[in-house]
């Protein structure tokens, strides 16, 4: 599996929230910040993404699509000195609207069309723990249409849009995979436009060695891998690769791949009923008690502890 399939898999903590939103002019509303990435496609119209910290708006037109993947409060507007109403537009799933019904924004005109329509989401993600491939992510993604670089992004919002205004059987789970494939595109058309030539995450998973290490790591987190078996792996001796790896993802190997190690098995211990045991084999552990250490140096809890208090922790719905 590849390193973004894996991290996003690995790091998602519920399914996708998504809403068609009617907003009639003049219209401004508040959105709280998310436990995870908060996205808006302009579907008809045009508006303003405000950030809550007073950083320069966005102006977004119609096909633009904007993503918060560190889920910071912000505003939506019909113009960046629009008045804001003091209720939030809350995503989640408790405030959802029956299939095929917006929520709206603004008071409607008798017979008005609204100013712009939107679709909105939140995918929740783990924020305590994040991937350093979304760490390092900015505050906002600006993904403009009028550039025509991302056809398969339009396609996927194209067919999110439609499910959402007219749902039907088996539209639950196909508006939870649309919102899958719209977050992946704008995440890989952001790291083609964004990355070249720059340090970080980027040239990590575009480097031939590194990030063909990254990706048996991820494929294969049970494997009892040592720094030669991945040196062998990438072609490079046990020296080289150890100081490649460490340049480009500023972790030594064998700590890197035990961090991801817990993370995933922090996901099974969260959304399965895994036997403990069963969770440390598949973190690459023979020894359960290996494994409890290893994740109570990670999580500062052992293994059990933190399946109880995360069964206990409110999820998101879509």
């Amino acid at each position: 599996m590849d390193v973004l399939s894996s991290v996003i898999n690995g790091m998602r903590t519920g399914r996708p929230v998504t809403y068609r939103v009617e907003c009639h002019a003049p219209w401004g509303r508040r959105f709280p910040r998310q436990s995870g990435v908060s996205l808006h496609v302009v579907l008809r119209g045009s508006c303003s993404l405000l950030p809550a910290d007073g950083g320069e708006p966005l102006a977004l037109e119609m096909g633009d699509v904007a993503l918060l993947p560190h889920g910071h409060a912000h505003a939506m507007a019909h113009a960046p000195d629009a008045p804001l109403e003091e209720k939030e537009c809350v995503l989640s799933g408790e405030h959802c609207t029956p299939d095929g019904q917006a929520v709206v924004i603004g008071d409607p005109a008798p017979g008005g069309e609204p100013a712009a329509e939107l679709v909105c989401g939140v995918y929740p993600l783990e924020q305590c723990n994040s991937h350093p491939v979304l760490e390092q992510l900015p505050e906002s993604i600006h993904l403009r249409a009028r550039l025509g670089h991302h056809p398969g992004l339009r396609a996927a919002v194209d067919m999110l849009a439609a499910e959402l205004a007219e749902p039907q059987l088996g539209g639950h789970a196909l508006r939870s995979s649309l919102f899958d494939a719209v977050l992946m595109y704008s995440l890989r058309s952001w790291y083609a436009e964004s990355c070249s030539g720059h340090t970080g995450w980027g040239d990590v998973l575009t480097d031939p060695v590194v990030g063909r290490a990254l990706e048996a790591m991820h494929t294969h987190p049970e494997r009892p891998w040592t720094i030669e078996s991945l040196g062998a792996h990438v072609g490079l001796s046990r020296a080289a690769f150890a100081r490649r790896f460490t340049g480009l993802v500023g972790q030594a190997p064998l700590a890197y791949l035990t961090w991801w190690r817990m993370s995933l098995a922090a996901r099974l211990l969260r959304d399965t009923d895994a036997p403990v045991a069963d969770v440390a084999r598949q973190a690459g552990y023979g020894s359960e008690f290996a494994f409890a250490g290893a994740f109570k140096r990670e999580y500062r809890t052992t293994p059990a502890r933190y399946r109880k208090r995360e069964a206990a922790a409110p999820r998101a719905v879509s």
